[in-house]
């Protein structure tokens, strides 16, 4: 009997570029490297979906709004608790994997929410990675190419990157799985870098799952 691929989550808030990508890695390959078993987005209407509902990828949605509704009470942690058996409730119906819950590495592909420790406990020590666009220790957080493009107009700096980690409690510091500097040229304007910056963007979330799946 084949084995089946590995299996990954993607989390997303929006377009799903980035997704795409992984999509696009999983279909060049037979057999494939891995398997997006489900698209998660805290956004209803990220075009993301729409991008896993016509490569017949399963998807789920709900955003904190929604949840904090019907649930008045509800932390933040309450929500993270939710999407995490959410997902949890989903792989386990998937009868190859011989009902297994839980996810050999989530994704997160611009998801514009921070997850509580209390999400990252739930699954695999060190088995959720992020996608953030600049180098270690450099404009953690929101708005990274933004800010970056300042500090070079400033003079602070002359190129900004794009890197792959592990996911923890501390925003964007988790340990490094990739990292891929970006040059900044004196003739870019901010979208002519947000360009370059997405297009190294794509690759480098494929390398970085199969990296991490082992199957680089």
């Amino acid at each position: 009997m084949t084995t089946p691929p590995p299996r990954i989550v993607v989390l997303i808030s929006g377009s799903g570029t980035n997704l795409q990508a992984l999509i696009d890695a999983s279909q060049s390959s037979s057999p494939p490297h891995y398997k997006i078993s489900l698209v998660l987005s805290n956004k209803p209407s990220a075009y993301g979906l729409t991008r896993a509902a016509n490569a017949q990828i399963p998807t789920l949605s709900l955003s904190l709004k929604s949840y904090r509704e019907s649930h008045p009470t509800a932390s933040r942690t309450d929500y993270d608790t939710h999407l995490a058996s959410l997902i949890r409730s989903h792989l386990s119906q998937d009868p190859i994997y011989k009902n297994s819950p839980t996810p050999d590495l989530i994704v997160l592909a611009g998801f514009m929410h921070i997850l509580s420790p209390q999400f990252l406990s739930s699954f695999s020590d060190g088995r959720i990675i992020n996608l953030h666009p600049a180098l270690p220790g450099a404009f953690d957080g929101a708005h990274a190419i933004e800010r970056a493009f300042e500090a070079f107009q400033k003079g602070e700096i002359t190129e900004t990157g794009v890197m792959v980690h592990k996911v923890i409690p501390e925003v964007d510091r988790g340990e490094v799985v990739l990292v891929r500097s970006v040059p900044i040229h004196k003739e870019d304007t901010l979208e002519k870098l947000e360009e370059r910056i997405h297009s190294v963007e794509h690759g480098l979330i494929v390398e970085g799952t199969k990296k991490m799946l082992g199957v680089a």
